[in-house]
């Protein structure tokens, strides 16, 4: 059975991260994709595991080597996924992505053999709190943040899949039978 690149995208504060951390946990043969950000580290977070922090000038050269598979630049910071990174874990297992919206279309651009996943927020009072109960960010950036979704969820006809996350049990439940499906094709 070969191995699949699967991306799942959909507004910030929808679950992305969870979700994606879940299907890992509970899946050897899932492998999550490690990005490369400018951004400052958040509490917790480890370089290496959930994301390769790296300076602005060491990004731009990945670009120059035309080392991502995609990349973009929001809310002021560079993230990108390292292209050989994940064609080096395709060949053990399905590698999942979790990236933002245009960067899930930049990759069906460029490898038309991926799934995309949207998962979209119950409602956007669901996502507004979901990022305030965060408690990484000023409610300007917040605020910033509720609008680009109005964005992001026009883009859901262009994915294969749209999933609700309301239930996390019930939205993974959901993204498993939509890998096994892919998985039998």
């Amino acid at each position: 059975m070969r191995n699949i690149l699967f991306v799942i995208s959909g507004p910030s504060g929808v679950g992305k991260g969870t979700v994606a951390k879940l299907l890992v946990k509970r899946n050897e043969n899932i492998e999550l994709s490690i990005s490369c950000t400018t951004r400052k580290p958040r509490t917790n977070e480890v370089d290496g595991k959930d994301y390769f922090f790296i300076d602005k000038s060491e990004f731009l050269s990945k670009i120059e080597k035309d080392g991502f598979l995609e990349y973009s630049n929001h809310f002021e910071n560079y993230y990108g996924t390292p292209y050989d990174f994940v064609f080096n874990k395709l060949k053990e297992k399905d590698v999942l992505l979790e990236i933002d919206v245009n960067g899930g279309l930049s990759v069906k651009e460029k490898f038309n053999e991926v799934v995309l996943i949207m998962l979209v927020p119950p409602s956007l009072e669901e996502v507004k709190k979901r990022l305030i109960a965060r408690n990484t960010e000023s409610l300007e950036k917040i605020n910033k943040r509720m609008e680009r979704i109005n964005y992001e969820l026009s883009k859901k006809d262009l994915y294969d899949y749209v999933v609700v996350n309301d239930k996390l049990e019930e939205t993974y439940n959901e993204i498993l039978k939509i890998i096994e499906i892919e998985k039998n094709k």
